[in-house]
């Protein structure tokens, strides 16, 4: 349990006092900082771009990962990681040559994630399982903080622990939406290695560094 890695997602965050928000993350324990870029089309929302990113490149030392929940990701490989991501996480759904991208990723030196949708089946990986440095499963449907994880997913992050540790044991296993105090251990003991957390970290009563240090608390 204790190795367990927290990665607020700014999703949530407080923009006006962003920076603010970045160093408390770093005071609680975060691992890195997870970066959710929407285009209002793969997803139904909007959020930042590359000014953000580079803003944040130069606030702090954590890494960052750039989750592109948007449509034809391998158009945006190059600026993101010119801003600064040192993980670029990219959707099944949404890349049509998945393994030509993941290469794109991996040609810059930086990690490289598939993410998964929940109804999305863990086959859509058999052919790729190798090539992924993260595998991050939705929770909840992507585009919107503050939603309720799933039931079924945690079964999924299980079905995806054995594949992987049978294939690509040194692929972690990721894990983004509902997590809370109520989900976060049945999804690590699931076999989830990182926890995507937004709303529960930066919207806590005393702040994302409390909010951090409760998540790593009931997983002790």
């Amino acid at each position: 349990m204790a190795n367990a890695k927290i990665a607020p997602s700014l999703l949530a965050a407080d923009f006006l006092r962003l920076g603010d928000e970045v160093a408390a993350a770093e005071v609680g324990g975060a691992d890195r900082l997870h970066l959710d870029v929407m285009d209002g089309v793969f997803v139904p929302n909007l959020s930042f771009g590359m000014p953000v990113i580079e803003a944040l490149r130069h606030a702090t030392h954590l890494p960052l990962e750039a989750h592109l929940m948007v449509a034809y990701p391998d158009r945006l490989i190059d600026a993101v990681a010119a801003a600064g991501a040192d993980a670029i996480l990219v959707h099944v759904e949404a890349a049509v040559h998945l393994d030509r991208v993941l290469a794109h990723i991996h040609g810059l030196g930086k990690r490289a994630g598939v993410v998964l949708n929940p109804a999305t089946p863990l086959t859509t990986l058999d052919e790729i399982v190798p090539r992924v440095d993260t595998l991050l499963l939705m929770t909840v449907n992507p585009g919107f903080g503050g939603q309720r994880l799933i039931d079924y997913t945690i079964d999924k992050v299980r079905r995806a622990r054995a594949l992987l540790d049978s294939r690509n044991p040194a692929c972690e296993i990721e894990v983004d939406g509902g997590v809370d105090v109520d989900t976060a251990r049945p999804l690590v003991e699931a076999g989830a290695q990182v926890l995507v957390a937004g709303t529960s970290v930066f919207r806590r009563p005393g702040g994302a560094a409390e909010g951090i240090r409760g998540l790593l608390d009931v997983l002790k």
